[in-house]
């Protein structure tokens, strides 16, 4: 390597690395808010007669609801049209999420009418008048309506200009309602017999009639007037509210509420930074006690790519949820797998030719790990990607998280490690001592894997069966057990509460079945220094979730709400098939990705072998009775990223013996299996070292996000040698490669990387 090139390779690390302190240092992290508190509401609009339910009429309604927001008073609010049909409101800091839905969801349809005369059961409306009961509960005949709330441009609360009396809100009309306005006072003005009243009707139920005064029937009504009423203070500012935003083009409805206390949100930030600190600390003593100095390299990139990750996620404006941070926290520990693949090439390679110098073994270590590297995190942005742009919910905070690592981990393991450390391994008190450096000399493991590691594929056909074996345990878990679906998949409400006493979850149960509600999944919930009391219901409104706060109060002394979801069944339904759906679509472009990369034989084996991990965990959460929820796909996302990259690096290494040994298939594969289980083990102890500081510090979703990705490893490694290794030798046994007969013979898209004798590889059949 030129020291021309070593020198830009330091320069981009450097001018990256203060960019990205800068942006840390500046810039604010966009919390989601389950992570920053607050409340969250989905509307859905809804078609009537006369207007259509429509990407259309949904923006309009937007703008109506941006000004009731704006009248409410919240800092930072975000509305954003998702779909045809869907509003996503967020109120960040919201202290009275019922006030908030009560306010944002009502339709509001404000209408002026006149009031023609009283009525009884005996009065025949005509077309377009109503009867309905004014403010003493008497039945009044109602003209035709004169306008509606479109024609107001301002509403606000007020006392009268004596400050004495009650509330009142005063309205003032703009160029659209001024001359109906003017109109309505004449002709009530004339109508003496009905009391020259008018009446001012909110979603269909008269709020004020009051008569015309003699001076506004003299001045022919103005460009404004007032509503009396029996208005407190907070009636009439919620009314001016309503007014002032108007009224809505179409009707909708609340399908989706979440609300989290911000003690709740911060906990789980600090839980997840604690848990960073540790696992990042351990993993690094970990990769410096196998790898030497080299080691302390790769902990430094390590750093580096937690400092990229974050300024990137920063940068863009991407929304970081509690999926999206555990994927974080995460990717951590996994970052570290280019640079053991590398290192452990390195070691290879000076293995076999100690007299080339550590400086040619790393060169080359980063020139045959590429290949793996690239598929491997290919693969891995792909399912990223489509579950972000297919998906809905939390998951696709954690697509674009893990994307952006996996995007920033290559940059730290192929651009900062290798400049840092070929700089070391060009140290002449390195090249003197070349066993400090990591590379020179293999591991016991290894050593005894060449010289008596085990003919693991023999008995192949044996372990495809064990493997079937496995998966009919899931899927009986599956059936027999049912899948626990969270509220965000199967609808309902699911509060958390926090008391001032302990609780268990049999006191709670039975306080709450005695409060009338049997059928609640009561559980205890981790939280920042004790346990809290979860409560999982079929859909309920404000007044039954206050029941059972009560009836918890009654057992727990003071009782708090601090996180409510509600989720109707339609869709918590509609997310459960898109996430499905991106799921399989992932699946395919993998296929597809693989079939071209490897031979079909292999890549069909690595997606058994992915979907076979996948299902052992989904079983075992079955079995187990776990909460499959927006964080539980989070890990299985992880998941397939683990097991698909485990199963590269093995069939990398085939496909790399298929063009320099001519030994039997099954040797060969037995021995790609052989030589990267030290990666695979040291691989593995990284991402543990993590996980196992998230399962311990954590609440209860980044515990069961930790668990699954835990068993995914397990099983993720077993199910590369038994399934993915041994199901695609059994396939190409059956379907046996001739390139002689291939018509394609297409080469390898990366056969312009240097092999390891320094050479332009001569490519291989794909």
């Amino acid at each position: 390597m030129s020291s021309k090139t070593n020198f830009w390779r330091g320069l981009i690390c450097l001018v990256v690395i203060v960019g990205s302190l800068a942006i840390a240092f500046t810039m604010k992290p966009n919390l989601g808010l389950d992570l920053r508190g607050g409340t969250q509401i989905t509307l859905e609009t809804q078609s009537t007669d006369r207007v259509e339910a429509n990407a259309e009429s949904t923006d309009r309604a937007l703008e109506v609801l941006r000004g009731r927001v704006d009248a409410l008073g919240v800092s930072e609010p975000t509305l954003a049209r998702s779909g045809d049909k869907r509003i996503i409101v967020e109120l960040p800091d919201v202290q009275d999420p019922k006030k908030a839905a009560e306010v944002i969801g009502q339709t509001a349809t404000l209408e002026f009418r006149e009031v023609k005369a009283p009525a009884d059961e005996n009065t025949k409306p005509a077309e377009g008048e109503v009867v309905l009961p004014d403010e003493q509960g008497g039945n009044i005949l109602l003209g035709p309506v004169a306008f509606d709330g479109n024609g107001i441009s301002d509403a606000n609360a007020a006392l009268p200009q004596q400050g004495l009396g009650e509330w009142v809100v005063n309205v003032e009309f703009n160029g659209t309602g001024r001359a109906p306005w003017r109109d309505l006072v004449t002709s009530a003005c004339a109508n003496t017999a009905a009391g020259n009243r008018i009446a001012i009707i909110l979603d269909n139920e008269v709020i004020s009639s009051p008569g015309i005064v003699p001076e506004l029937c003299q001045s022919g009504g103005g460009s404004s007037t007032s509503i009396t009423g029996d208005f407190t203070q907070a009636s009439a500012d919620e009314l001016a509210a309503l007014i002032k935003g108007g009224a809505l083009p179409v009707p909708v409805e609340i399908i989706d509420q979440r609300t989290v206390g911000p003690t709740l949100g911060q906990a789980a930030i600090d839980d997840s930074i604690q848990a960073s600190i540790i696992g990042l600390f351990l993993t690094g003593l970990f990769i410096i006690f196998i790898y030497r100095a080299t080691g302390v390299m790769a902990t430094i990139a390590l750093c580096v790519y937690a400092l990229v990750s974050y300024a990137a996620l920063v940068l863009l404006g991407a929304t970081l949820t509690l999926p999206g941070l555990a994927g974080f926290v995460l990717a951590i520990g996994l970052a570290i797998d280019a640079n053991v693949l590398v290192y452990e090439r390195a070691r290879e390679e000076y293995h076999e030719n100690p007299k080339s110098g550590l400086l040619s073994a790393l060169t080359t270590g980063f020139s045959k790990a590429w290949s793996a590297i690239i598929d491997s995190n290919v693969t891995t942005i792909l399912a990223a990607l489509l579950l972000f742009f297919l998906s809905a919910g939390p998951v696709k905070g954690f697509g674009i998280t893990l994307t952006i690592g996996v995007i920033a981990s290559m940059f730290s393991a192929l651009v900062v490690a290798r400049w840092l450390t070929e700089m070391l391994v060009k140290r002449s008190w390195i090249r003197s001592h070349p066993q400090v450096s990591g590379i020179a000399g293999i591991s016991g493991v290894r050593r005894w894997l060449n010289e008596h590691g085990p003919y693991l594929v023999r008995r192949a056909g044996m372990w495809v069966v064990i493997s079937l074996g496995v998966a009919t345990v899931a899927i009986g878990g599956i059936i027999v057990r049912d899948l626990n679906l969270g509220v965000e998949f199967a609808g309902g409400r699911q509060i958390e509460y926090s008391t001032a006493e302990v609780v268990t979850p049999d006191q709670a149960r039975e306080a709450v079945a005695d409060a009338g509600f049997p059928e609640a999944v009561v559980q205890s919930s981790s939280a920042d220094g004790g346990e809290n009391i979860s409560v999982r219901l079929p859909k309920i409104n404000e007044d039954q979730a206050e029941q059972v706060r009560s009836s918890i109060a009654e057992v727990g002394g003071e009782t708090v709400q601090v996180r409510s979801d509600t989720i109707d069944p339609t869709l918590g339904k509609e997310l459960r098939n898109k996430a499905l759906l991106a799921f399989l679509i992932a699946v395919a472009a993998q296929m597809a990705y693989l079939a071209w990369r490897f031979r079909w034989t292999w890549a069909a084996a690595a997606i058994v072998s992915m979907a076979s991990v996948v299902l052992a965990v989904v079983g075992v959460f079955a079995w187990w009775g776990k909460p499959i929820d927006g964080v539980f796909l989070a890990a299985i996302l992880s998941i397939i990223g683990l097991a698909v990259n485990d199963s590269i690096v093995v069939l990398d290494r085939i496909r790399e013996r298929t063009r320099t040994r001519d030994i039997p298939l099954r040797e060969m594969v037995n021995e790609a299996i052989l030589s990267t289980l030290p990666r695979t083990i040291n691989t593995a102890m990284g991402a543990t070292f993590i996980l196992a500081a998230l399962m311990v510090l954590g609440g209860d979703s980044l515990r069961d996000f930790s668990i699954a990705v835990l068993l995914g490893l397990l099983f993720g490694h077993f199910s590369t040698v038994f399934t993915a290794a041994t199901l695609g030798l059994l396939l190409e046994e059956r379907w046996p490669y001739h390139p002689d007969k291939d018509p394609r013979h297409k080469a390898d898209p990366y056969s312009h990387i240097l092999d390891g004798r320094g050479m332009p590889d001569e490519g291989a059949v794909v």
